[in-house]
């Protein structure tokens, strides 16, 4: 097998995951500027720095559109040259209009980029790395996020117009990232099952891993036409059902752990704990730096550990740290550092688990027929909870309190361990064709024991 071409590959389109973490969190550093530049009021200013979560919303919803009628990287490349507009446009802009209105796009390359790069890479992939090189997205994510709070610390003396700085670095990883997308192939998969492509997709398997290529290319050439030689386009059949529950149950629960929650709302978090604004700081570097390491070492480990078994540790791990959290607001107990202790060995599980799984798991269930609808869906799920838990927690704060909030997201995370525990099954070592077949047969047996 070509390993360091494959990865090479990967990594190119994982600075898809890279933008993404960049254009979600460079908003950071120049929001108050803006706000100050235009006098916008409260209802303005929020749907200013939301704007591009609605866009990540329909881009999710829409993203596997794309990818099915133009292929995996022809839609990667538009999706960074969203992202370079995108980029440009809003350091740009002339008015809070236009400002929106780029942002707004940016938001679409983010969700597509969601839907679209870890579903190609995943194509790509053998079985025995796909784990760790479909986790590099998120990786990329994360450091996109570090890269963003750093730039913006550095940009913030040049004057008035530093946030148009801050918006506009994203033009040159944009640029890399699009002039890059030119060298790598097409998904096999999509040349095989979507447009008959049977000479090109055998060449890119071949450089792939040419004692597998023949093997493999037949394996997908079949999973394509098993029914009846009649390929089924339609997601939302009962045959799919169950990769289906899958990917909106982990969808659910990934964001149900109120992970965006603790991430947009740490200062807010740490204020109810009775620290003072300072530790605004100080929350979003350890976050970040916490999110970094423990992405890394999933990293490592997805492929020889196993999805199931990251999932289970972080799950009793996620249980543990929330349920803490919880008591610390219901008893009122915010002595020394207990709260931002909890909060970092949060997300250190988290990371290690559901931030490194989620990408892997979703784009390895669907069959590849469906592969990109399916993606879609799962995304779609991830980032319409995303808004509504960033939307609900400053009023749950309010209403319950932290120590009820932080307990129904203890509940979601013991109920995500009952899933993890009875219904996922383990994805590692397996080729996407392998997972089709053993995904239909569990179908296929709960099914029958409904019967």
């Amino acid at each position: 097998m070509n390993t360091k071409k494959v990865f090479a590959w990967a990594a190119t389109i994982s600075l898809g995951g890279f933008l993404f973490g960049l254009d979600t969190a460079v908003i950071s550093g120049a929001e108050q500027r803006i706000q100050v530049l235009w006098g916008l009021d409260v209802f303005e200013h929020g749907l200013t720095v939301s704007i591009a979560l609605v866009g990540t919303v329909i881009g999710a919803m829409l993203g596997g559109i794309p990818s099915d009628l133009f292929g995996r990287k022809k839609t990667v490349f538009w999706i960074a040259v969203l992202f370079l507009v995108s980029a440009i446009g809003s350091a740009l802009a002339f008015n809070w209009y236009i400002f929106l209105f780029f942002r707004f796009a940016g938001g679409l390359a983010v969700g597509c980029s969601s839907v679209t790069a870890p579903m190609y890479i995943s194509e790509l992939s053998p079985a025995s790395h796909r784990g760790r090189f479909v986790a590099m997205f998120q990786f990329n994510v994360v450091l996109g996020i570090l890269i963003a709070f750093l730039s913006n610390y550095l940009l913030q003396d040049l004057g008035v117009n530093s946030w148009r700085w801050m918006l506009g670095v994203q033009a040159f990883p944009a640029t890399l990232f699009m002039v890059l997308v030119l060298f790598i192939p097409e998904s096999p998969r999509w040349l095989i099952v979507k447009k008959n492509l049977f000479d090109e997709a055998r060449e890119i398997l071949r450089k792939i891993d040419p004692s597998t290529a023949e093997r493999e290319f037949l394996t997908i050439k079949l999973s394509g036409t098993h029914t009846n030689g009649i390929s089924s386009t339609s997601l939302f059949t009962s045959k799919h059902s169950f990769p289906i529950t899958l990917a909106v149950l982990f969808a659910f629960f990934n964001q149900a752990s109120g992970i965006n929650a603790i991430i947009y709302y740490a200062p807010r978090i740490f204020e109810m704990a009775g620290f003072g604004t300072s530790s605004s700081l100080l929350s979003t570097a350890g976050i970040g730096v916490v999110n970094f390491i423990f992405t890394l070492l999933a990293m490592t480990l997805i492929d020889s550990f196993g999805r199931k078994k990251l999932m289970i540790v972080g799950s009793l791990g996620c249980i543990a740290t929330l349920a803490l959290v919880a008591r610390s607001f219901l008893v009122e107990d915010f002595s020394g550092y207990a709260v931002p202790v909890y909060l970092f060995l949060f997300i250190a599980f988290f990371a290690f688990s559901q931030g490194a799984v989620i990408w892997v798991f979703i784009s390895e269930i669907f069959p590849n027929e469906v592969r990109s609808q399916g993606q879609a869906l799962g995304s779609f799920t991830h980032w319409l909870m995303a808004s509504i838990i960033a939307f609900a927690f400053p009023y749950m704060s309010e209403k319950i309190g932290g120590g009820y909030s932080f307990l129904i997201f203890t509940v979601m995370m013991t109920l995500q361990l009952v899933f993890v525990l009875t219904i996922m099954p383990e994805t590692k070592g397996k080729s996407l064709e392998e997972l089709e077949t053993k995904l239909e047969k569990t179908e296929k047996v709960e099914t029958n024991i409904q019967v």
